[in-house]
């Protein structure tokens, strides 16, 4: 293979990185506890948690899971938002020798019941405000022990407590709830702080992660990612930013703000991960949606990278208070999950003088597989060069090799690329091909520099504010409120969260309203999978054989806003 693109690397990046110098995630975090003890690791709510902190934490939570009698390579499952106790319990599962799932915490009962059985889950720690949905879904699952959190944990004796009492009794954020035997996560804590954390003799073929994905297919499915794929990701990410983290001014110490959810593959890899790899500060936000809170607390920092989507992007430059924020130390803004619209990326430049650095990745890949260049001065439209040790092919349906500059399928071999999916060697086996490349599902184009642009994509999946909807799921759901003959869900274009689901129906009863089915809906899916969009209709297109035609609902509804925005 001609990888063009080596030609076109940034001075200084490798054409290869040594995947095997660093043997698994828990040996990267031991190694970084130990060099960064006395640095921050993370601050929520202006608590600052050491490294030192997060060791000892995470070293008896480890125990204490480990004491629990769980099998080596016990799936546990965490379902929370960004805070400190995210990351004490993925470093003590996986120093524990057990492997993570990250669960999104907004899943109603159903959602979560699915997740929870298809890994075979034997343990949670949940935060308290959503234990009410926990209870729900427990009956149906394998789940023998649950650890429950509370926001003050961490923050300290009289500031934890008053944290508590608000989110409980003031704002009202935790639903009642009952789960027998349940341990609170501080106890579980005290209790390890007497045990002894044993080595597990984790290595680089141990699965670290599922991290649960609708993948090309749309059926949701749990993408193993092994300790070797995500230190090489590490790695190349590492490898790539370097250049741009070394620019003047100097850093002592970086600050990265993290405020993608970290069950979202870009955040786990892009700042946690990376962020104890290098020693960095992780500026924890729990809700980005509350812009205010949100700039108030980058407002105290003179932050040094800024993973975000598109949407977050957006919303900060038409917020009246962006103005606060101070940008002089910023090193990189990256953007993944979906695509950057030029508006945008000028409009950031103009404000901020840094460009947005757009990648490309996906849960099957760790995830980072393309990224530009860092010394970009403006945006490019495109996903950018493959990064070290990644090979990208445009081919086929054929699994050919199509001339630079036609469209073809993305196709990716590397390091961080799973090995498969979860027991499910059929799904696996339609996604990866006899030379060892993961076939993504996105059509896109590469130019005569190596540089990917994304064009359009195979299958039928939603990308809404970076994260995937398949419309399976969400027909499925609709058609079981029985009041629909047939329903298509579609991706349609949306300024705020680059596309939106609408979903078209056909009525099998009269009586049933937009009303009624959004309310049912809103019980079964969470937020960003919920159709912004119904529309009744008569009919639906179809195929000669029967087959809806979700393709031309998705033009027709292009082309409506076309005309109306010319």
């Amino acid at each position: 293979m001609d990888r063009i693109w080596l030609r076109h690397y940034p001075p200084g990046v490798p054409a290869e990185i040594d995947a095997g110098a660093i043997p698994s995630v828990t040996a990267m975090l031991e190694d970084s506890f130990a060099k960064f003890r006395d640095r921050t690791a993370c601050i929520f709510m202006d608590k600052a948690v050491s490294y030192g902190t997060l060791d000892d934490l995470s070293r008896a939570l480890g125990a204490y899971l480990q004491s629990l009698g769980l099998a080596r390579g016990a799936r546990v499952a965490i379902m929370m938002p960004n805070v400190p106790q995210y990351p004490v319990a993925i470093a003590a599962i996986l120093r524990a020798g057990f492997c993570v799932v990250n669960v999104n915490p907004l899943y109603t009962p159903r959602e979560l019941e699915f997740q929870l059985t298809d890994a075979g889950a034997d343990a949670i720690i949940v935060l308290e405000n959503f234990a009410g949905v926990l209870q729900q879904a427990l009956p149906q699952t394998a789940i023998k022990h649950v650890i429950v959190a509370s926001i003050g944990d961490m923050l300290g004796g009289l500031k934890g407590a008053i944290t508590n009492f608000v989110v409980r009794h003031i704002r009202k954020m935790v639903p009642a709830f009952s789960i027998a035997g349940a341990v609170r996560f501080n106890a579980a804590i005290a209790a390890g702080k007497a045990m002894t954390l044993k080595d597990p003799g984790v290595g680089p073929d141990d699965v670290a992660f599922l991290q649960y994905t609708g993948g090309t297919t749309g059926v949701a499915k749990g993408a193993m990612l092994l300790h070797r794929n995500l230190v090489a990701n590490l790695m190349q990410i590492e490898a790539w930013q370097e250049p741009m983290i070394d620019q003047p001014p100097p850093v002592e110490r970086m600050i990265v703000v993290t405020a993608l959810p970290l069950y979202h593959i870009f955040a786990l890899t892009a700042c946690f991960l990376w962020g104890m790899r290098l020693g960095a500060a992780c500026l924890l936000i729990p809700n980005p949606r509350d812009l205010p809170a949100l700039i108030g607390a980058m407002a105290k920092h003179k932050v040094n990278s800024f993973p975000a989507v598109n949407t977050l992007y957006a919303a900060l430059l038409h917020h009246a208070d962006f103005k606060r924020i101070d940008w002089s130390m910023l090193k990189c803004a990256v953007a993944g999950g979906m695509a950057v619209q030029r508006a945008v990326a000028e409009a950031w430049i103009a404000a901020t003088g840094h460009p947005i650095i757009e990648g490309y990745g996906l849960s099957e890949t760790s995830p980072v597989l393309t990224c530009n260049r860092g010394d970009i001065k403006e945006w490019t439209g495109t996903i950018g060069l493959p990064l070290p040790s990644t090979d990208i092919a445009i081919r086929d349906d054929d699994n050919n090799d199509v001339p630079l500059g036609e469209r073809g399928e993305i196709c990716a071999r590397g390091p961080q690329v799973m090995p498969g999916y979860w027991k499910r060697p059929d799904e696996t086996a339609a996604v990866m091909t006899a030379d060892g490349f993961f076939r993504t599902g996105d059509i896109g184009i590469m130019d005569t520099q190596g540089r990917v642009t994304i064009v359009d994509r195979k299958k039928d999946m939603i990308a809404v504010s970076g994260f995937k909807v398949y419309p399976n799921e969400v027909e499925d759901v609709a058609m079981s409120q029985g009041g629909l003959l047939e329903c298509a869900a579609v991706g349609v274009p949306d300024t705020h969260s680059g596309e939106a689901v609408a979903l078209y129906a056909v009525k099998k009863s009269p009586d049933v309203t937009e009303a009624d089915l959004h309310a049912y809906l809103k019980t079964r899916l969470t937020s960003y999978k919920m159709p912004k969009h119904i529309e009744f209709r008569s009919e639906l297109p179809k195929t000669n054989v029967g087959k809806i035609l979700r393709r031309a609902l998705r033009d027709e509804a292009v082309q409506q806003r076309t005309a109306v925005n010319p």
